[in-house]
This record gives C-alpha cells, sequence and structure tokens, in this order.
C-alpha cells in the first residue's frame, strides 16, 4: 500500500511539473518542498588564509639610563674651575670640576712635614735602643707616632685629591646648579651624569606570567615623542620579589641608542614577544560561536553552513589564533550567525550589494 501511495505521489507531482525530495525523517512532501524552497540568508563570509602570528603581551613603563649619577662634592670649597659643557658627552676620566685646593695643600704640606719627623724620631729610638741607651717605651712611642702622622698624611691627601672630580663613566652631561666662585658644601649636588647608550626601560608584568618571561626575550617599545617608531631591546634581568601590593613582576630591558634619541623619564609601551608561529590561522574573534563549553564556528560548504568545534590559541587586538578545526581555505561566517542553524543555505552578503549581482 506505501509502494502504491508513493507512486501516486510521484505520478502527480510530475503531472504538476513539479517535484517530490524525500528524506528519511517522515517530514510530508508539502513540508520539505517549503524548507527547499526556502532563499539562502545573506551572511558576512571570510575564507581563512594563514599569516605570521607574534604572541605578546603589552605593558608600561618609563626609559631609564643605562648608568646615572649625581655629581656633589664630598669636601666644602670654592669652585675653582668647570671642565664639562652642559648637556654635551664626556668620557670616563675626564675633568668635571675643580675646587680651590689651597686649604688642603697647606694640611698636605703639614702632615708631610710631620711625617717626616716622626720617621726621623723612630730612627733615633731604634738606634738608641739598640745601643741600650733607649728604652723600649720610647721606642714604642717613636713607632706610634709615625704611624699616626702617617695617617694623617694620607687622610690629607685624600682631600686633596677630592679637589678634582673627574666623570665616573662616559656619558652626557646634566645642567650644572653651580658657577665657579660658588662655595660649595660637602654632598651639594653639582651635575648629573647619564649614559644613554644603551638605554633601559622598566616595566611590570602580572605574575600570572611569570612562567613564561625570560632573560633574553625580545621586546618592541614605543614611545610618544617618535610615534610612528619601534625601538627593539631584550630582557636582561626580572626581579625576584614579586610586588604584594600589585601582584606583579618587575623586569627591565636594554635598548640600543645609538642616535641618543631616546631619553631617561619618556613614558614606553612595551611589547613582549613570547614566540612567533608561521602560517598561523587567524579569523575574527567576531565569527566564535559559544556553545557551553565549546568553542565553534559556523563552515560554509557549496552554500550550505555546519557548526565546526575549533581550539584558540592567542589573540591578537580583534583576531584570535585558531591552533586546530580550521584550515587555510576555509569559509567561515564573521557576521548574522544568529540566524542560522545548523544546515541553512547561506549567501555572501556583500555579494549581494555589489554591482551587477
Amino acid at each position: 500500500m506505501g509502494r502504491i501511495f508513493i507512486l501516486v505521489l510521484l505520478a502527480a507531482a510530475i503531472a504538476g511539473g513539479g517535484y517530490v525530495y524525500l528524506d528519511d525523517t517522515g517530514a510530508s512532501p508539502s513540508a520539505v518542498r517549503s524548507q527547499m524552497q526556502r532563499p539562502a540568508i545573506p551572511v558576512e563570509m571570510l575564507v581563512v588564509t594563514t599569516e605570521q602570528f607574534v604572541e605578546q603581551e603589552t605593558a608600561v613603563g618609563s626609559l631609564v639610563s643605562d648608568e646615572a649619577v649625581v655629581i656633589r662634592s664630598e669636601i666644602a670649597g670654592r669652585v675653582d674651575k668647570i671642565g664639562f659643557i652642559e648637556g654635551q658627552p664626556i668620557n670616563k676620566g675626564d675633568l668635571i670640576i675643580t675646587i680651590d685646593d689651597s686649604i688642603y695643600r697647606a694640611e698636605f704640606n703639614q702632615a708631610e712635614a710631620r711625617l717626616n719627623l716622626a720617621r726621623s724620631n723612630y730612627d733615633r729610638a731604634v738606634n738608641l735602643e739598640g745601643r741600650g741607651a733607649g728604652t723600649q717605651r720610647a721606642l714604642d712611642e717613636a713607632s706610634s707616632k709615625l704611624q699616626e702622622d702617617r695617617a694623617t698624611l694620607d687622610l690629607a691627601r685624600a682631600r686633596l685629591d677630592r679637589t678634582e672630580l673627574h666623570a665616573p663613566f662616559s656619558g652626557v652631561m646634566g645642567i650644572r646648579k653651580v658657577s665657579p666662585g660658588d662655595y660649595l658644601m660637602a654632598g651639594q649636588e653639582i651635575v648629573n651624569l647619564e649614559a644613554i647608550n644603551p638605554m633601559k626601560v622598566a616595566f611590570a608584568l602580572p605574575e600570572v606570567l611569570l612562567s613564561v618571561v625570560q632573560r633574553g626575550q625580545n621586546v618592541v617599545v614605543q614611545v610618544d615623542a617618535f610615534p610612528d617608531e619601534e625601538f627593539p631591546g631584550e630582557i636582561y634581568a626580572i626581579d625576584p620579589r614579586i610586588e604584594a601590593s600589585g601582584r606583579s613582576v618587575t623586569l627591565r630591558a636594554l635598548v640600543p641608542n645609538p642616535g641618543g634619541r631616546l631619553r631617561p623619564g619618556l613614558f614606553a609601551r612595551v611589547d613582549i614577544i613570547f614566540e612567533r608561529r608561521e602560517n598561523a590561522v587567524l579569523i575574527p574573534e567576531r565569527a566564535l560561536v559559544p556553545i557551553q563549553s565549546r568553542q565553534t564556528v559556523f563552515v560554509v560548504e557549496n552554500g550550505i553552513v555546519s557548526l565546526r568545534d575549533v581550539t584558540l590559541g592567542g589573540r591578537r587586538g580583534g583576531d584570535v589564533e585558531i591552533t586546530s578545526g580550521l584550515s587555510a581555505g576555509d569559509t567561515v561566517i564573521t557576521g548574522g550567525q544568529l540566524k542560522l542553524r545548523e544546515g541553512a543555505a547561506v549567501v555572501d552578503a556583500e555579494k549581494m550589494m555589489s554591482p551587477g549581482a
């Protein structure tokens, strides 16, 4: 009986110039015909391609000098000579400032004269003690006086040497705070000296990234002073202590600065590069369709959509890396997913709106 009914339906469809679609769901021919005649849904599509993917993290920090020091006088005195030009390079050992040494030289000469006398007295005490004409106490006192005057001379020499201040390393001089003729107090600031090639950039990362950061990793630094330029660098130090207040780890990187354009104190944006992957599959994040704990995308094949599970990798801007589930050449839907279901027919909305479509 069933076979006769099907034959009758086929005959009726042929006589009417139509068709009948039979499936195994038990749907009536009219319902199936209605579904097959439903117009394709316009959606946004994208053909998947591959490109280089750089897995990185962005942080903010500040530029600091490779070496920096504030030159201060260890002794009091009047400024006699300034041996540098503000804002200009200086080499290690070059003269920075000279303090009037007349008082300190006189103290040195006095100490030297006392030492000569003490040495003569000691030699005489040794000679007398050797002949039995002197006492051991006199010899001990002469020896003590000799050592005391020798230390006094060393102290006077150290003070005299400090009347000239020299650059402890090569760098660029800052703005001086004194002029010739000024009287300096011990510890008074004179000028700052900065070594700015290379530069250091200090920044912090969340503690959760401690396991993936390491010395030698590459960074890219950007500063507002040169907005269209990138300055490469390398991490050279990781602080062993985690900041408890912000749960962050402090790092430092070296950035070459041969032209001296980067300066200490500049605000810096730091991109830390963890890994570079060639031929990575990237799609817009809006293409993802989360279903409970799964991440899926709608894939178009021959105008029909199907859901496909994917595995996510890193993210970059509005894109996400797909480590499995998609290949180059696949077509995914990036807009209009809310109207879709498995097996729906779709058409590229952009092509529909283009002239001549």
